[in-house]
């Protein structure tokens, strides 16, 4: 239906990478829906290219330029201000009904049911089930839900500090008002979940329609060979099911990896600090990433010491290279001989 649509976010490249896999996960399986992705300006020309590809309607927002209601309450709430950015989403008036998907997703079967559900249907957070995880859920676009949202922006914040506090926050009966807008975990498997009870998963995790990549390290912090079909990194730390890593890598490398290739022709991709070509054997990693290959490190710029003292004071120290334990304690060694 024209008027109804997945809506996803990306307020930087690397989630505008993440919502490229998302946006062809649900082409692939043959949804009926339109897809929009909401970006942040930050997002780079060539990853708004791609996107548009994917996507049936890109749509960029910025919290500053979006009228005075939202200015003022970022003004009052400026914490918030990616929380604001999400709740774009209930502008969308031109649909009647939208299913929000984190750009931290991989659709692993088609979803259009949830088009059957009612605002605001969500499934229980793993970390606390009578709040649910708003990574996925069903919502109708309405300009006067989006005000009443910002004023509990004003009046209240968040209790966690970004989107999941606002929502439950406002939506504050849906543990207990109406089990039918309760959706199965299969709906937003939760990966961080899967080792926390591992019988459930095993019996269920079979039947699973969307995985949600949630935690710190997302698919993109690792590298992927794609002629061994092979994942590197800390994947044996990693709290995320690696047939499902090696299923977004396999998507990204297959289907999206071409569609930025033509983006960006002979000019390295760019994520963060860190840039390198892609070859045939390696793809970019994050600079969010747990593991860089030694490929890799010949690949990154070398910083001044400015520069390097400045990552450290930023909190982005490199710790898996030039920064990395082993270093720090030659260093330390040579200073105490």
């Amino acid at each position: 239906m024209s008027d109804q649509a997945f809506v996803t976010l990306a307020t930087n490249d690397s989630y505008a990478r993440g919502a490229m896999v998302l946006g062809q996960s649900l082409k692939n399986h043959n949804t009926s829906k339109k897809l929009v992705a909401l970006i942040g300006p930050q997002v780079s020309e060539p990853c708004q290219s791609v996107l548009k590809r994917i996507y049936d309607e890109v749509r960029v927002v910025d919290v500053l330029d979006s009228g005075d209601t939202a200015h003022l309450a970022l003004m009052k709430r400026p914490e918030l201000g990616v929380t604001f950015t999400k709740l774009h989403c209930w502008t969308l008036t031109h649909y009647s009904k939208c299913v929000f998907l984190d750009a931290d997703i991989l659709v692993l079967s088609n979803i259009d049911e949830l088009f059957d559900r009612e605002e605001l249907s969500a499934a229980p957070d793993p970390g606390w089930p009578d709040c649910f995880n708003s990574g996925v859920f069903v919502f109708c676009p309405s300009m006067e839900t989006y005000g009443k949202l910002l004023q509990y922006c004003i009046e209240h914040g968040s209790f966690d500090g970004g989107d999941q506090g606002v929502l439950n926050g406002f939506f504050s009966n849906w543990a207990t008002a109406d089990i039918s807008k309760h959706l199965p975990f299969i709906y937003n498997l939760s990966s961080i979940a899967i080792y926390t009870y591992l019988p459930a998963f095993k019996q269920y995790g079979g039947n699973a329609k969307v995985v949600h990549f949630l935690g710190k390290t997302k698919p993109w912090s690792y590298t992927f060979d794609p002629k061994a079909k092979q994942i590197t990194g800390s994947v044996e730390k990693a709290t995320t099911h690696p047939t499902f890593l090696l299923d977004w890598w396999s998507l990204y490398s297959s289907a999206v990896v071409p569609m930025l290739q033509e983006q960006y022709g002979d000019k390295p991709f760019h994520s963060g600090c860190v840039e390198f070509q892609y070859s045939d054997t390696v793809t970019y990693e994050s600079e969010q990433s747990e593991s860089v290959s030694s490929h890799d490190q010949a690949l990154q710029p070398q910083l001044s010491s400015e520069e390097r003292k400045q990552k450290w004071e930023q909190g982005q120290a490199d710790y898996m290279g030039m920064d990395s334990f082993d270093n720090i304690k030659k260093k330390l060694d040579t200073f105490l001989k």
